[in-house]
């Protein structure tokens, strides 16, 4: 049975708070079967032994609730920590592929990548020629004020999938379900108050539906920043806010963010990044040589692969022989560079063009697709028409959830794999000791309060306040963990953020990098566990405070630890 506990844990880091429900709910049931009082004490010697008023714990006859209420809290604690397993830590594998969606992969006989933070990982190095170089473009040709040459790049400041509020220059967190995370939200580098933010949207945490982004991640008044590129736009942004409001200088928010996002924008489009990143190769690209792996084991397996990026092709060619080696075309069926994702997947317009070995342009029309030839534009549709790869046996993987994977996996059904670089970061602080009980203490005093808020008396009142701080901070302590501005890029404080809810509709299965495809079989199939709805979890660490959930087969699971 120990053993089945242990394989349960494997499967996610909510798997241990539910284990330790059912081993506390089992000693429960024990304790009621057997006549004791819990813990081996006899029944009359357990003398705070609550009963139930419509179905919620009350105090023994005489006892007063606030001695109740701590003796209950103190209880909880010793079981959380005397039963959080040993070997909890270290559970979750930063190279495993987590699915959303069944994917068998011995179904699948097409790959396809984009390029950029996909076959190619980049160092962080790369964020700080970015900021730099968009700040001097800021200077020099915006004429914006030299003071803002003191200002460097802050790694770390930003995450992923954050939203920006143009007109109230406001950067921030927002969940699932539309709801700013409070202390997540930014003006420039200084954290905006929560009464303030709660004021600014009129009373609530809430952003209206309208406001939010459309399904490129683009609104009338919030834009959200969903490229790994974007960690040095997010920065420069604050840091360029923050500089006007400490000196008093006056701005419009619409002309600085579009001044900003132009600046950016001319690091990519003029090529000065692709001249670092090619001058260096080795100092800006990751793992270069396992990715000669993954694409070498796909076609050794009469696997197809194609490539579908932005990046235009002497840039990637030069990458690709660094990574793969200078035959790198010959693994691939299909090269189409500068193809304007999104619009490559939704607009008809663009006809394919190809290039020859040196990459210029060719002039004859395009009746076929063929191996080994580069092409530049084109679209999905005259794509699909061509090569006939439609619907599942097509897997195509990108970082970005909405240029890279949400057409194809919405419009034409092709299986969708995510690669989240900060996966790998996040999931060995949720590997830590201190994260796995803060997060397990946080559920167990979470249930404490739904259950015991039928006190309201003025003792217990005061108790239940003492607990409802110390839940925040300890959220606040997780949130921390992972970054102290915004927290993790998965979650706020209980919800899944608004990347989460996308990274979970556009990809059938998501890794922190490419070569996390190594660890296993060609043939392999992904099974996402069925973690329970709201009215599914009887068994939730939260729930401990419950006592006997009266589920049948838990008194056979009393050994688990």
């Amino acid at each position: 049975m120990a053993a089945l506990g242990s394989a349960a844990l494997r499967r996610g880091g909510g798997a241990a708070p539910r284990l330790l429900a059912v081993a506390v709910s089992c000693q429960s049931c024990r304790h009621k079967a057997t006549g004791d009082g819990g813990h081996g004490q006899p029944r009359e010697q357990h003398l705070a032994a609550p009963g139930r008023v419509g179905g919620q714990p009350v105090p023994a006859e005489g006892a007063d609730t606030k001695t109740y209420l701590w003796a209950r809290y103190h209880e909880m604690k010793k079981l959380v920590y005397d039963l959080l397993p040993p070997g909890v830590c270290n559970l979750l594998n930063p190279a495993a592929i987590y699915a959303n969606n069944e994917i068998s992969l011995g179904d699948v006989e097409i790959y396809g990548f984009d390029y950029d933070y996909t076959l190619a990982q980049y160092s962080n190095l790369l964020h700080s020629m970015i900021f730099n170089t968009a700040r001097d473009i800021l200077i020099e040709q915006f004429k914006y004020p030299e003071g803002l040459g003191k200002y460097d790049y802050i790694p770390g400041f930003a995450i992923r999938g954050l939203h920006y509020d143009v007109q109230k220059s406001l950067l921030m967190k927002i969940d699932a379900f539309h709801y700013v995370q409070l202390g997540t939200a930014y003006r420039g580098l200084k954290p905006v108050p929560d009464e303030e933010v709660i004021e600014l949207y009129g009373g609530t945490q809430h952003i209206p539906l309208y406001q939010m982004s459309d399904f490129y991640g683009k609104g009338p008044s919030l834009k959200q920043f969903m490229d790994i590129f974007s960690l040095p736009e997010m920065t420069l942004l604050s840091s360029v806010i923050d500089y006007f409001i400490t000196h008093g200088i006056e701005f419009d928010q619409v002309h600085l963010y579009k001044d900003i996002s132009d600046a950016i924008r001319d690091v990519h489009v003029k090529g000065v990044m692709y001249k670092w990143i090619e001058k260096d190769m080795e100092q800006y690209i990751l793992h270069g040589d396992e990715i000669y792996a993954v694409l070498n084991r796909l076609v050794n397996h009469k696997k197809k692969l194609f490539l579908i990026t932005n990046s235009p092709f002497s840039f990637v060619d030069k990458g690709m022989k660094h990574m793969v080696g200078k035959n790198w075309r010959d693994l691939f069926d299909m090269v189409i560079v500068q193809a304007d994702k999104p619009n490559f997947f939704t607009d008809r317009r663009k006809p394919f063009r190809k290039l020859d070995d040196k990459g210029s342009l060719q002039w004859d029309k395009i009746n076929q697709l063929e191996k080994g030839k580069i092409y530049k534009e084109g679209n999905l549709f005259d794509f699909l028409r061509l090569t006939g790869w439609r619907g599942s046996k097509v897997l195509y993987f990108g970082d970005h959830l909405y240029s890279d994977l949400a057409d194809l996996m919405l419009r034409h059904g092709w299986r969708t794999g995510a690669i989240v670089p900060e996966l790998e970061t996040e999931i060995r602080i949720i590997n830590t000791e201190q994260y796995m009980h803060s997060l397990t203490w946080q559920q167990a005093l979470t249930g404490l309060l739904e259950r015991m808020q039928m006190y309201q008396d003025a003792e217990s009142k005061q108790v239940l306040l003492e607990w409802m701080k110390e839940r925040q901070e300890i959220r606040s302590l997780t949130k921390n963990l992972f970054n102290p501005q915004f927290g993790s890029i998965f979650r706020t404080f209980h919800n899944p953020t608004y990347f989460s809810r996308r990274l979970v509709r556009f990809s059938d299965i998501y890794m922190a990098s490419i070569s996390c495809l190594l660890n296993y079989d060609v043939n392999f199939t992904f099974y996402p566990r069925r973690t329970p709805l709201q009215h599914e979890a009887p068994l939730w660490m939260d729930q401990l405070c419950t006592g006997c959930m009266k589920t049948p087969f838990l008194e056979e699971m009393v050994h688990i630890r």
